[in-house]
């Protein structure tokens, strides 16, 4: 009675093989390559596995010590821990591999091989994909969860890249003077504070246009416009990028002069200001006549300084200048103080300086 549980031989195509193990590795008897899977050329691109002896190519490092066709046959049902033996053109690190071998009729061992670090890592590691596993691996389902999280991380890193640009640009805009492009009083009240907590020595100005309103009520609003441009284009050249100018209200601006506390050099400054800003500015074939006058303080002038006293002693100075006919600086003193009478004979620093 012929045996029930007998079976004959499969004979299955290189191509047949290669489905169903993407990572097999077919052995002669002399140990010798004859057919590997396409995802073995994953592990190196450049190698040329078919004709090379496996025991040249892979290390076994558990079981120890098997070094023959014969000591693979005898692992059977065992599992084999592999690397890579180091290859001229091979991968950059050894990738531990994972296999499992059986004996074929003709006496040649099929050593299935695996990954023996986690799929996720292989496949960012050797840029696997689906095809590379046979379809009815489970990888092949982690393959598509990876790329579809993949997927959801850069959507999610690219929205909330454009909501940073989105901030960023709200920030901006908050802070700014949007006909001047100057920074606004948000932006100033918040650098003065920021450089009186930082105890940071600076010079603070306050300008006010003089003769503005007489622009915008001869000339129209457009021309007021176009005055303040230019105004501040004035206040960009005459100070440094360390510096701040920031428009505060209609025709008034605040500089905020860092590290100088030095009252000739801003005097200097201020009288730059006024002498360009004296200059007249032509307006779609009128003239526009503005001058500006200059209230200064310095931090240096106070044991601790805090903004709104500072902001109310610039003020003070600027109307002193404003008193004494305009178009001209006021450095702030003490004497300024006594019920409005300003002193025309003191000391630099406590005195009103004429442009």
């Amino acid at each position: 009675m012929q045996d029930a549980k007998r079976t004959e031989p499969i004979t299955l195509s290189h191509e047949a093989l290669t489905r169903l193990l993407p990572m097999h590795v077919v052995v002669d008897p002399e140990g010798t390559i004859t057919q590997v899977g396409a995802t073995v050329y994953k592990l190196c691109p450049d190698c040329v596995f078919v004709g090379e002896n496996f025991f040249a190519v892979f290390d076994v490092r558990r079981p120890y010590g098997i070094h023959s066709v014969a000591g693979l046959i005898h692992t059977q049902g065992a599992k084999l821990h592999l690397k890579m033996r180091p290859q001229e053109s091979g991968p950059e690190r050894e990738i531990p591999l994972k296999g499992v071998v059986s004996d074929l009729c003709d006496g040649s061992v099929l050593v299935n091989l695996s990954f023996g670090i986690s799929i996720v890592e292989a496949v960012g590691t050797l840029g696997l994909n689906a095809s590379d596993f046979a379809q009815t691996d489970l990888a092949v389902e982690m393959l598509f969860l990876v790329e579809a999280k993949s997927a959801a991380m850069e959507a999610s890193r690219k929205l909330n890249t454009r909501l940073q640009g989105a901030r960023i640009a709200a920030e901006e805009q908050a802070f700014t003077d949007t006909l001047t492009g100057l920074k606004n009083r948000r932006a100033a009240d918040h650098v003065l504070e920021r450089f009186v907590e930082a105890e940071r020595k600076f010079g603070l100005m306050h300008l006010d246009l003089d003769y503005f309103k007489a622009v915008n009520d001869t000339l129209g609003h457009a021309a007021g416009d176009h005055v303040l441009q230019e105004v501040a284009k004035v206040l960009v050249d005459e100070t440094r990028s360390e510096d701040l100018v920031a428009r505060v209200g209609g025709d008034e601006f605040i500089l905020l002069i860092s590290g100088i506390t030095d009252i000739d050099r801003l005097n200097d400054v201020a009288g730059r200001i006024i002498s360009r800003l004296e200059t007249p500015i032509p307006f779609n074939g009128e003239v526009c006549r503005i001058s500006a006058s200059i209230g200064t303080t310095v931090s240096d002038y106070y044991e601790q300084p805090d903004m709104e006293t500072m902001m109310k002693d610039a003020d003070l100075a600027l109307y002193a200048s404003k008193h004494k006919g305009r178009a001209c600086y006021t450095v702030f003193s003490k004497s300024l103080l006594r019920n409005g009478i300003f002193s025309t004979n003191e000391q630099a620093g406590d005195s009103i300086y004429p442009a």
